[in-house]
């Protein structure tokens, strides 16, 4: 079974996923963007998701939550382009720069997953 300190390790993805979450939340007020259009019903709805997901895989790790995080994470990447709020410069490098931190998060959160779950199966 896993230590109590790899563990602990393993959930600092979640912190971060949860971070991002709140700051995607909170961007549609602080960004200097002319409109908040969809760009901000985007990032309220994203960072809902991903709040919620990282709050689950807290309570109990899965790796399928950090999937979901990679698909948000890429989601919020080309949205810029999907949404035609590509010329809202404050609003696009938002979404590429936390999409791409999520995507990153996603990954070591699913190794993470993986080496919790080997070692569970391990012992």
């Amino acid at each position: 079974m896993a230590s109590n300190s790899a563990a602990s390790a393993n959930q600092v993805p979640n912190w971060i996923a949860l971070i991002l979450a709140v700051w995607l939340f909170i961007a549609p007020w602080i960004l200097p963007a002319v409109a908040a259009g969809a760009w901000a019903w985007n990032a309220w709805i994203v960072a809902v998701i991903v709040g919620a997901l990282a709050v689950g895989a807290m309570a109990r790790m899965a790796e399928w939550e950090e999937w979901a995080n990679l698909v948000l994470g890429a989601w919020l990447f080309v949205s810029p382009w999907a949404l035609a709020y590509a010329a809202e410069q404050s609003a696009a490098w938002n979404a590429y720069i936390v999409g791409l931190l999520l995507i990153a998060v996603a990954v070591w959160g699913i190794v993470a997953a993986r080496q919790d779950e080997g070692a569970g199966t391990a012992g």
